[in-house]
């Protein structure tokens, strides 16, 4: 039987069977996915398991020295083969069940795995500083940022300043406005960017616009990075938090639409955890740098 591991950066999940383990220890900020994973697995009740698939958060596309989760996994669970996965490939794989297209991951972050004929691509997951455009924290910051604006009568929208009095204040109360409390305002704030566009502030609007297009612009080249067709029918799935947002996924969508025409959106049929499964039974080899496998030491 499998064990599944899902690490990402609010928590994690891992399942087995009829054994199901959600801990709120993720992955921390600068922390490598190793030694989360050694925090997490500390915390939790004593497990056994021939073969462990790991999907984590933190590997940025390229899956390091799987020996090291192989040791790691020999000593929790008694482990003799290892599947270390990226995210987004876990992802991909639950979403889509190995059909050609791509997975567009939208949380705090923003990941896209594509895979056509084998060959698989990942884009953006470059992190908040440098990429992760479109994703909870690209869009939160925007509107706080846009909203301080607003307060200091450098920009008017005063639908704006009105939607996010609340996250004005929980700004005014951090102690570091750098820091990682100040990240997590950010993420938790997307949510109400998106709503203050579904209402008709200007600013927000526009936020969100430029997010789908950014967003868009990402899964167009995950496809063409597996060589794929721009007038073939690749399946698009669209998950994570913001993708509740109806509005949102409709722009990321049309996007999408102007350069792949034939795309067919569809809901995902899985998460990371059926995709590490997935990837368990039947993807028994490495597919780097997305996935590596790590056999008895």
């Amino acid at each position: 039987m499998v064990l599944r591991v899902d690490l990402g950066q609010s928590g994690t999940r891992l399942r087995m069977g009829d054994i199901s383990i959600n801990s709120t220890r993720g992955k921390l900020a600068g922390e490598q996915p190793l030694s989360a994973l050694r925090s997490v697995f500390e915390d939790i009740e004593k497990l056994s398991s021939e073969v462990v698939a790991l999907s984590c958060t933190g590997f940025g596309g390229i899956v390091t020295d799987p020996d090291e989760f192989g040791a790691l996994c020999k000593e929790f669970f008694g482990a003799k083969k290892v599947a270390v996965i990226d995210d987004g490939l876990a992802g991909f794989f639950g979403a889509l069940h190995g059909a050609n297209g791509v997975v567009l991951s939208i949380g705090g972050g923003v990941v896209a795995v594509g895979g056509r004929d084998g060959e698989f691509a990942h884009r953006d997951g470059l992190g908040s500083t440098f990429g992760d455009e479109g994703g909870g924290f690209w869009l939160g910051k925007l509107g706080i940022t846009k909203a301080l604006a607003v307060r200091q009568g450098r920009a008017s929208d005063a639908d704006l300043l009105e939607a996010f009095h609340a996250q004005l204040l929980a700004y005014d109360r951090l102690e570091s406005k750098n820091g990682s409390e100040a990240a997590t305002l950010a993420i938790e704030s997307a949510r109400t960017l998106l709503d203050a566009a579904d209402s008709g502030a200007k600013s927000a609007v526009a936020i969100r616009n430029e997010g789908a297009h950014l967003l868009a612009q990402t899964v167009i080249a995950t496809w063409l990075g597996v060589h794929g067709p721009t007038d073939a029918s690749p399946q698009i799935a669209i998950a994570g938090g913001p993708s509740a947002n109806t509005n949102y996924v409709d722009a990321i969508q049309n996007s999408i639409k102007a350069a792949l025409p034939n795309a067919q959106f569809i809901s995902a049929l899985g998460d990371n955890l059926d995709g590490a499964l997935w990837i368990a039974e039947k993807l028994t080899s490495d597919a780097p740098p997305l996935l590596r496998w790590s056999h008895e030491l």
